[in-house]
């Protein structure tokens, strides 16, 4: 697998970069705003790493971990009443999470793939 080609991660870049940016046009009083900036950043920041270095399996799991984390964050830093942010939350978790977990396979196998140089 070529670097910079795995469409999943590059999703999953865009999905970090919305969830950062939403607070701009959903703005909340919770702490809303600041999970969605910190996990968000933390999801791009992770997919950006997946693509220039797509075997890196580790990559994959951290944004699951992001993922996981991004869905439990309306529940966990009670902002499940801003419907906007919940529903930001809820949507980037499942897509990362699934995303992360389909590439995972793809991950492993470009980590397995001797490349000469």
């Amino acid at each position: 697998m070529k670097a910079w080609s795995r469409w999943q991660d590059w999703v999953t870049l865009v999905a970090g970069l919305y969830a950062a940016l939403s607070p701009f046009w959903t703005p909340s009083a919770s702490g809303a705003g600041l999970s969605l900036i910190v996990l968000g950043v933390l999801i791009a920041l992770t997919s950006l790493a997946s693509l220039a270095r797509p075997g890196l399996v580790a990559t994959e799991w951290l944004n699951t971990l992001w993922g996981v984390l991004m869905f439990a964050a309306p529940w966990v830093m009670t902002y499940t009443q801003e419907r906007g942010a919940s529903w930001t939350s809820w949507i980037v978790g499942v897509v990362t999470v699934v995303l992360s977990l389909t590439a995972v396979p793809a991950s492993r196998a470009a980590h397995r793939r001797v490349i000469p140089h």
